[in-house]
């Protein structure tokens, strides 16, 4: 249908905005701290999006919104941008970009099982058999396992991201696919409460940064175009694409983020390195691979 292929192009646009966003990440680390980065940026983002809302018909939509509703959203918004992007800035203080951008692609693989209890959106043999292949990549990336001391802890916020993420994904997919609530609403809500619990973490925990006129620029277009207009068009396009093709789409970061690493912040990728992330993303395509059904929205099982 017409309406899925938009959504689908609209989809991988967005996530080529995230992928860009890994590289002014990385360069805005170097003198803000990972916490505090991620909360100003969510942050400022909210405040855009706030005035949005105010001068559209859809603030109307708030006042509607019932307490399990503000629960549901206040919850959405502390796994998706408190825990999993909290968790992806402080996973891109330790760790390279290439590598953290494999441990977030198995958020695919998490959303495609946790979907089949949370939504009866299941998996083809297909889709298993993809899911077997991005294990096998990202075994022949990692193996032999020898992860510098350094770098630990960037691997377990990594892995924190990528349990939040899932979680956050079906959560997500669950709201918007009932087409109830504005996408505006949906993401004003939810970015609020993670973005001010992020701060409190960040101002909290990390010591005040120095800010240059290159860290607020980048805080600025990250928080307008790779937040604010980002994640608005996703929520959108989750009201046509299942949890799991939005999350494959998301995994198309893994063809991006090893180009824009290696030519914008000079990061290196082995032989290896490279077929571990071939195999690995071709295992994400094929759990893209799912028969749609006939209607112009994907129906409930």
């Amino acid at each position: 249908m017409k309406s899925h292929r938009i959504a689908v192009l609209q989809a991988l646009f967005v996530v080529f905005l995230w992928a860009t966003s890994w590289v002014f990440v990385k360069i805005g680390l170097k003198d803000i701290p990972p916490l505090t980065f991620a909360g100003l940026r969510y942050f400022t983002a909210f405040l855009i999006l706030v005035t949005v809302l105010f001068f559209s018909e859809a603030k109307h939509e708030v006042k509607q919104l019932s307490k399990r509703t503000w629960q549901r959203l206040i919850l959405l918004g502390i796994l998706l941008y408190a825990a999993t992007q909290g968790a992806v800035f402080v996973a891109l203080a330790y760790l390279p970009a290439v590598t953290t951008n494999l441990l977030m692609s198995f958020s695919a693989i998490g959303v495609a099982t946790l979907s089949i209890f949370w939504l009866a959106e299941k998996p083809t043999w297909m889709q298993w058999g993809g899911i077997l292949l991005a294990i096998a990549g990202a075994m022949i990336y990692f193996l032999p396992v020898a992860i510098p001391q350094n770098q630990m802890i960037g691997v377990i916020a990594g892995l924190i991201g990528v349990t939040a993420n899932v979680i956050s994904s079906v959560l997500g997919r669950e709201i918007n696919r009932a087409e109830a609530h504005h996408p505006l609403v949906v993401t004003v809500i939810s970015m609020g409460a993670g973005s001010i619990l992020l701060l409190v973490a960040g101002f909290g925990i990390e010591s005040p940064p120095v800010m240059s006129l290159q860290g607020w620029g980048i805080i600025l277009w990250l928080a307008l175009a790779n937040t604010a207009f980002a994640f608005t068009l996703w929520n959108h396009t989750l009201r046509t694409l299942t949890a799991t093709e939005s999350s494959v789409i998301g995994g198309t970061m893994m063809i991006w983020i090893p180009i824009l690493a290696v030519l914008f912040i000079g990061e290196n990728i082995t032989g290896k390195e490279i077929i571990g992330l071939v195999v690995t993303g071709t295992g994400t395509l094929i759990v893209q691979l799912r028969k749609r059904p006939s209607q112009g929205k994907p129906t409930d099982k």
